[in-house]
């Protein structure tokens, strides 16, 4: 397996019902992971893109978290629906998603 020159940390971190923080297992991570593991099979990527799943990212309010490196850019508030656009802007395009990046000073 070749170096992938981007790489995806997809949060799973999972917590009680009611708990305080939240979790970005109950705002929809596995579908975000799965997703792009999807994708990443039709595009036959696995050579310049890695998708792996993480623990807690920081900010559990703004989940489900995604977080992109090389550049250290973290989106929240991912959807399914969104993986596209961050595959094919930014992972593909190297144009961050600008409408999904938290906020600095919560990251």
């Amino acid at each position: 397996m070749s170096k992938p020159v981007k790489h995806v940390f997809v949060c799973s971190q999972s917590r009680p019902a009611g708990h305080p923080r939240g979790s970005c297992a109950q705002k929809g991570c596995n579908d975000v992971l799965q997703t792009f593991w999807q994708e990443l099979q039709k595009r036959n990527a696995y050579d310049r893109i890695a998708v792996t799943y993480s623990g807690c990212l920081g900010p559990c309010d703004q989940g489900a978290n995604v977080l992109v490196y090389p550049e250290g850019i973290l989106y929240g508030h991912v959807t399914k629906e969104d993986v596209m656009e961050i595959l094919d802007s930014h992972l593909i395009n190297d144009v961050p998603v600008e409408r999904l990046r938290v906020p600095a000073g919560s990251w």
